[in-house]
């Protein structure tokens, strides 16, 4: 596990690693329309982090009142489908592809893959050489009925570059938050204080055993569709589990950035970060199988540039 226990959840490259660094693309002169559509924010003031998080050192805490401008965020996280758009109209090559390789779940590899080396202290992330956003699991693996499920394996570099390409950004961290509560107050999920209301499952996560048995019980081993469950008071899909999501902001000094929301791989014995207010970090170079993003854009009037106060970010 790295210094802020961040690396059971989403495995970061070494700061750097190669130099690498995402070019900018030309911005689409039809910018896309997200799978789900928009959901407009008229923002105001909320209830922020908690006073009692099970990771002290994610900076989750304490809960404070924060300032929200009005924006709009995509109802659903960036899919297969449109980030191939995407990288046919601008010719991306992501990180994961520069580097040659990326992590991925060791559960999801052939009994017989080679051994190739693990993240430190979390060993069922594998170092797989030739997995990128394309082959979510290396060589062999495709999109084949994925085309809606959320990209993995993209940095917040090319996060970037996708959202210069489309017309948008990538929510503030507060905003996120904003968001994912869809307008309850304290709650640790978007739809209130229970993970399985009534029985009723309501995210994609871990189910079982971590890491050697996942029932798949909520529908999914791994990830689903981007809209496979209700949404949230605002319209929002999937705003916990599935994939982590970039966020802009850094996260503490560093260069690491803001990652939100957990992923499918979260449980409760090694990840409780599947939690509105849950938050890690990671290096802009780093990609996974389980990091993904949406994109926010300014209401018309306002600017482009986040609008949030928090008076816990760095400064």
């Amino acid at each position: 596990m790295n210094g802020d226990g961040t690396a059971c959840c989403a495995p970061r490259r070494a700061a750097g690693h190669t130099g690498v660094t995402s070019r900018s693309v030309p911005p689409s002169a039809t910018p896309p329309q997200p799978v789900g559509g928009w959901r407009e924010l008229r923002g105001g003031t909320f209830l922020m982090g908690c006073d009692d998080p099970p990771y002290p050192q994610d900076g989750e805490g304490p809960a404070r009142q924060v300032a929200v401008g009005p924006f709009a965020l995509a109802a659903t996280a960036v899919t297969n489908a449109e980030f191939a758009a995407f990288a046919e109209a601008t010719g991306h090559t992501t990180d994961a592809e520069r580097h040659g390789w990326s992590f991925v779940f060791g559960g999801f590899l052939p009994d017989d893959f080679p051994p190739t080396r693990a993240a430190s202290a979390a060993p069922w992330w594998r170092q797989v050489h030739g997995a990128y956003w394309r082959r979510p699991e290396g060589p062999g693996s495709g999109l084949d009925g994925r085309a809606g499920h959320p990209v993995v394996h993209v940095s917040h570099n090319d996060a970037l570059a996708y959202c210069a390409w489309a017309g948008a950004r990538l929510p503030a961290e507060a905003e996120w938050e904003y968001a994912a509560r869809g307008g309850l107050a304290g709650m640790p999920y978007p739809w209130g204080d229970r993970r399985d209301p009534g029985g009723e499952f309501r995210m994609n996560v871990w189910r079982g055993d971590f890491p050697h048995r996942n029932t798949a019980a909520d529908g999914y081993r791994g990830t689903c569709p981007v809209d496979a469950f209700p949404a949230n008071g605002h319209g929002l899909f999937n705003m916990t589990g599935n994939v982590w999501e970039w966020c802009a902001d850094p996260f503490g000094p560093g260069g690491a950035r803001v990652l939100r929301g957990g992923s499918h791989l979260c449980h409760a014995s090694y990840c409780f970060r599947y939690r509105t207010s849950a938050r890690i970090g990671s290096t802009p170079e780093s990609s996974s199988g389980n990091t993904g993003f949406r994109c926010a854009r300014p209401l018309a009037g306002t600017h482009i540039a986040p609008s949030s106060t928090d008076p816990l970010e760095p400064q």
